[in-house]
């Protein structure tokens, strides 16, 4: 991939766009490499982050009907007024939909989250890097049908030019820079919510530290930017 198409090496909101491949329960089910929880709330994190900062997402399902169900609620609801492309293929680069959603984002790097690691995840992302584009492997919110199928998944296409890297990652790459206000509340809620050991810092700097009262929807510390890059 050009290191041309990121900010030096980083990703932006406007140099990026977010693939969710078969997020869907009888995909869910099928996952043994991660906790099923822990997934679905790396997804979630992932899906905020990419809606807060006005990422460009595409949605898509494979046999929504006939095997797999409907994407997660939780994924749909963030993004309801988009429909998710169906598709019959394993390999969602056969979607001649999604071929032509990708291209309308107009942009050249992917992070793209895929349930089945081994098929969901490798086939697209192999063929996107072999059109030119930047692939970005969301791993945690990512899954395969044993830990060595999804390891193998992410080895092959580390090989041949992507990029792992976890869904906060992705929320703290998009942040950056703690002196930006813009998003900085919705940011927090998203890391008291789903960030586990962090959003209880977080929670607990807010209430003990800077006094705010205990409230899950409305206290964000108010912390001079630092230097060090944590909260």
């Amino acid at each position: 991939m050009s290191a041309s198409s990121t900010d030096k090496g980083l990703l932006t909101p406007g140099n990026c766009a977010v693939i969710f491949i078969d997020h869907q329960p009888q995909m869910f089910f099928g996952v043994a490499n991660i906790d099923r929880q822990d997934l679905l709330n790396n997804v979630l994190v992932l899906a905020k982050a990419a809606k807060i900062f006005g990422v460009p997402v595409i949605l898509t399902a494979v046999e929504s009907k006939g095997f797999s169900g409907n994407i997660t609620p939780q994924l749909l609801d963030l993004f309801p007024d988009q429909a998710p492309i169906e598709r019959s293929s394993m390999n969602a680069w056969d979607s001649k939909e999604l071929v032509a959603a990708v291209k309308k984002t107009g942009r050249k790097n992917f992070l793209i989250a895929a349930l089945w690691s081994e098929a969901c995840l490798a086939f697209p992302s192999l063929q996107m890097l072999e059109e030119g584009c930047g692939v970005y492997a969301v791993e945690d919110a990512s899954g395969g049908t044993s830990k060595t199928a999804h390891d193998a998944a992410i080895r092959r296409i580390e090989q041949a030019g992507a990029v792992s890297v976890t869904a906060l990652q992705v929320l703290l790459e998009f942040q950056r820079d703690w002196a930006r206000k813009e998003h900085y509340d919705e940011v927090m809620a998203v890391v008291k919510e789903h960030c586990g050991a962090y959003g209880q810092g977080v929670e607990y700097a807010c209430t003990m530290v800077h006094k705010a009262p205990a409230s899950r929807k409305h206290c964000t510390p108010k912390i001079q930017s630092t230097t060090d890059g944590h909260r």
